[in-house]
């Protein structure tokens, strides 16, 4: 979710990319973090930017040459992922190396964020669009045709009327239908920026199954990706395993990574308590095996999170390819049945004359 700085600006995936990015150029020329980010700060002032997150964390910084400190006393303004991760960088050493990983990991949480805007606003926008045509067709174009016939004075015969009910029927059946959906999505969306979102989330994934497989591949990616990143730091796996239950703002990754640990204090090697909990798939399980075996943890969990992020975008895709034909050829039958409810009274009113 994206961030308020204390400008009141919100602060996007692509925004936090860009400045863990910069971090990581800074820190890799050999430049000091008070140095750097005094110097980011003044660049911010003078391009006039709106966010301004290197000035916020200026002065802590130049006090505590701390990175970590600075962000975690405005914890509100970032992502509690990124601080703990970039805590955990400060007390390894490998801060360079952790900003690289986190301005990855925002480029592709981006990504998802998009897709899944995606697929979204585009139903939303399609079924608004259905609601505003199929209710100037019952309003305003089925009155209008009725009186036409009146002034004809012709009235249609039985199996035209029931045509002509029929048409009405389905249209406000579809009418009511799309607007209630319209409405979850819209209390969903708000539900979803609230203190609320987990719970929503839950429900979501209850009430349709493929919010929960893309869910369940979104917090196998995350919890991979991050042990990765602090097996590959130097960290032992157990305090891996507590510092990412910890930096983890979902409860369902919080869980598994609970669950392992559990599985681990009873005696399991790390790959076997990972496979038992069922957060990846057989296959995977057995490459983390393979790199278990071979010493290649870190590089076997992080290209498993990257497979994991590809399939939630693909998962993403997918969705919106299939609703968007279906809403398509659901707003052409309705519309359809509609007009053929009154073109085919006409055509019979036509044939009289």
């Amino acid at each position: 979710m994206a961030k308020t700085n204390e400008n009141g600006v919100m602060l996007t995936s692509e925004e936090l990319s860009v400045f863990c990015d910069q971090i990581a150029l800074m820190l890799e020329s050999g430049m000091t973090l008070r140095d750097g980010i005094d110097m980011l700060a003044e660049d911010e002032e003078k391009q006039g930017a709106k966010a301004k997150p290197y000035a916020s964390l200026r002065s802590t910084v130049e006090e505590t040459g701390s990175l970590y400190i600075a962000m975690k006393e405005r914890e509100q303004e970032w992502p509690h992922y990124m601080v703990e991760m970039v805590g955990i960088g400060e007390e390894t050493g490998r801060l360079e190396e952790i900003m690289k990983n986190l301005s990855r990991y925002y480029t592709r949480e981006g990504k998802i964020k998009d897709a899944a805007s995606s697929a979204v606003t585009y139903p939303l926008v399609l079924g608004i669009m259905m609601v505003i045509i199929i209710a100037v067709l019952l309003w305003r174009v089925m009155p209008v045709f009725r009186r036409v016939l009146n002034s004809l004075g012709v009235s249609p015969d039985a199996g035209s009327m029931k045509l002509m009910r029929a048409g009405t029927i389905c249209g406000w059946i579809v009418l009511a239908l799309v607007g209630v959906l319209i409405l979850c999505v819209v209390i969903v969306a708000v539900m979803m920026r609230t203190g609320k979102r987990e719970k929503t989330l839950a429900f979501l994934r209850k009430l349709l199954p493929p919010v929960q497989k893309i869910s369940e591949k979104l917090s196998a990616s995350r919890i991979a990706g991050m042990l990765g990143m602090m097996l590959g730091g130097g960290f032992p796996i157990e305090n891996a395993l507590d510092l990412s239950e910890g930096a983890l703002d979902d409860e369902s990754s919080k869980e598994k990574v609970k669950e392992i640990r559990g599985k681990m204090n009873d005696g399991e090697p790390f790959a076997d308590a990972v496979s038992s909990t069922g957060l990846f798939t057989d296959f995977y399980n057995r490459i983390l095996k393979i790199g278990s075996a071979s010493g290649h943890e870190p590089q076997v969990l992080t290209k498993i999170s990257e497979v994991y992020e590809e399939q939630v975008e693909d998962d993403l895709g997918r969705m919106i390819s299939l609703i968007e034909p279906v809403m398509v050829a659901l707003l052409s039958v309705v519309i359809g049945a509609i007009l053929l409810s009154m073109m085919l009274p006409m055509v019979g009113v036509m044939s009289n004359l």
